[in-house]
């Protein structure tokens, strides 16, 4: 094997060890995502059933109140979400510089009279520089998301707040949209309709997505990632 044939090979190995590199920090680097299962409804707790019914109209654990509030308040319970996410930014800056310096030196006598050769000065200095600069840059995004989405309750934390979750599948021809969030709410902001606006949830994670083949044709392949990957060579 010549040397030509040796530089080849190796470039086709580094090459190659590249491609591997960038391979597995695109699949490590990957945020996870959650599943569905991070957002099944909660059951609310079954009522022990010890057996006894001695035939009289109330029966441990299937009690019923009417002048009660039945806004969410356990675990299982359904709220509705509102929501009402709008986000506007925008930011931009300009920056402009200047600077100009000027350094000069009397013309150098010898016995009282200037150098001069052909009657021109020729021991005579002088610098100047003159320097400017000029930047802008500009950014605006804008993200709006309504609708609803009702949830169950999946915990009463100790503080009496709520933690929320839940999804929302819709089929439309070829692919499938759907909704899902979750986060921890306060029962003093649930309304009297037992909903409350997204922007009072805490901890709000929110996701609208879908699947099929809209949703893949607007998705960009593993090869266009791979470079646009850090580690790509090119």
């Amino acid at each position: 094997m010549n040397i030509q044939q040796t530089q080849g090979l190796n470039r086709i190995k580094t090459a190659f060890a590249v491609l591997v590199v960038a391979l597995l920090s695109a699949c490590s680097s990957a945020p996870a995502k959650d599943t569905s299962a991070d957002y099944e409804s909660a059951a609310p707790p079954v009522a022990p059933d010890d057996g006894q019914n001695m035939g009289s109209i109330y029966r441990s654990g299937y009690g019923m109140t009417l002048f009660v509030d039945r806004r969410a308040r356990q675990v299982g319970d359904i709220i509705t979400v509102t929501l009402e996410e709008k986000t506007d930014a925008s930011k931009s800056s300009s920056t402009a510089t200047g600077k100009e310096s000027n350094i000069s030196v009397p013309t150098v006598t010898l016995f009282g009279r200037g150098v001069t050769s052909g009657g021109t000065p020729i021991l005579t200095t002088g610098v100047s520089s003159d320097q400017d600069f000029s930047g802008q840059g500009s950014s605006t995004q804008s993200n709006s998301l309504t609708g609803s989405i009702t949830v169950t309750v999946s915990e009463v934390l100790r503080n009496g707040s709520l933690r929320v979750r839940g999804e929302k599948w819709v089929t439309i021809n070829q692919g499938e949209e759907f909704i899902r969030i979750k986060g921890v709410i306060r029962p003093e902001d649930i309304g009297a309709d037992n909903a409350i606006p997204s922007y009072k949830v805490a901890d709000a994670r929110i996701t609208y997505s879908g699947k099929g083949a809209l949703a893949d044709a607007n998705s960009m392949g593993w090869l266009g990632r791979l470079f646009q990957s850090v580690l790509s060579p090119f």
